[in-house]
């Protein structure tokens, strides 16, 4: 370990595990490289998904995908396809997918403190046989993110009960957060009227999704 005005630095596995202590065993038995029956269910039922992403030079992405319940499309017992609809055109991750096929992926279920976690190597696809069955509001999906699975393996429900996220209650300080519309002026359309954007995110924001 090194010691820096900002604290002792972690320097090699071995210091790590003195700390963390080796994974046990059935942490590691839980591992599989192919989906079964128990992971298939689990996304039938999920709307959420958080996928990882690095491009060339390391640089990391995090983006949240969620639509109707099931809408990660099982291609086989190795492969599972992750839909993109219409978004802001960024594409942060699929851009790094195209540099560094390496991706992970953690499904949510809402009130469920555990996740499902996918480890694997992406490709996009423009279209695909499946691509009809991920219609959403008779639209079908722009391109599609296929997940080769190297890893897969439930996560214990620890993270998610040390926060309470599902508890109900919202924590100190959020009423006093501004709302999206407020943040989009700040930070992304400043010369617009607050009345303006406030309209954008109304109800009809939820109209234009697909």
């Amino acid at each position: 370990m090194s010691s820096t005005p900002g604290g002792t630095e972690i320097r090699t596995v071995a210091e790590l595990e003195k700390i963390t202590g080796q994974p046990g065993a059935p942490s590691l038995a839980k591992e599989r490289d192919h989906l079964l029956d128990v992971h298939r269910e689990w996304l039938a039922v999920s709307r959420f998904l958080l996928l990882a992403t690095a491009g060339a030079d390391g640089t990391c992405d995090v983006s949240p995908k969620g639509d109707p319940a099931g809408f990660v499309h099982v291609v086989d017992d190795r492969t599972v396809a992750v839909p993109e609809r219409p978004g802001n055109g960024r594409v942060d991750g699929w851009r790094n997918v195209l540099q560094n096929p390496h991706v992970g992926l953690i499904f949510l279920i809402p009130g469920r403190n555990d996740t499902l976690r996918i480890n694997g190597r992406a490709r996009l696809v423009r279209d695909a046989d499946y691509f009809d069955s991920m219609a959403v509001r008779g639209r079908r999906p722009l391109l599609a993110c296929e997940v080769a699975v190297d890893q897969v393996f439930f996560h214990c429900p620890k993270a998610f009960l040390r926060s309470e996220l599902w508890g109900g209650e919202r924590p100190p300080g959020a009423d006093r957060l501004p709302s999206v519309a407020a943040i989009a002026k700040q930070l992304s359309r400043p010369d617009e009227p607050l009345e303006q954007i406030e309209e954008y995110y109304g109800p009809s924001y939820a109209e234009r999704l697909y």
